[in-house]
């Protein structure tokens, strides 16, 4: 786990940006059952997290289309909320950062470690936006 001192400017950058944190079991849960798309961002302290994840994620909301829930969870930190966000994005393997998007809660577009790591928020961003486009 990490200290709480280190990870807060990382969380408040998504909840800055609209995205709710979801800490627990249950609200993992709660949030994907509620109808519409739901953004679920697996964030991390690595550095991809912070110069492209986050970023990316945050820039896809200026979409015109976007989700109608945005989510974060904390993985290293929020150990139970993360694991049970996994849950839904079988057959995934565990990743982290990565970016989920869920429709009437099932997933229906996947960001893996692999498809951020090397890639600008740009990118991210356009990945994600080309989804809103289709899901939302």
């Amino acid at each position: 786990m990490y200290p709480e001192d280190l990870v807060k400017p990382m969380r408040e950058e998504l909840v800055a940006a609209g995205f709710e944190e979801l800490h627990t079991v249950e609200s993992v849960e709660d949030a994907l059952k509620k109808e519409g798309t739901t953004l679920v961002m697996v964030n991390s302290v690595c550095g991809c997290a912070a110069g492209t994840a986050r970023p990316g994620a945050i820039a896809s909301t200026f979409n015109d289309k976007k989700p109608t829930h945005l989510t974060t969870v904390f993985a290293g930190v929020d150990k139970e909320a993360t694991n049970k966000a996994r849950e839904f994005m079988v057959p995934f393997p565990p990743s982290s950062p990565c970016i989920a998007l869920f429709k009437d809660g099932n997933l229906v577009h996947m960001l893996e470690r692999h498809h951020i790591e090397g890639r600008s928020a740009q990118a991210i961003a356009q990945n994600l936006v080309a989804a809103y486009d289709e899901f939302c």
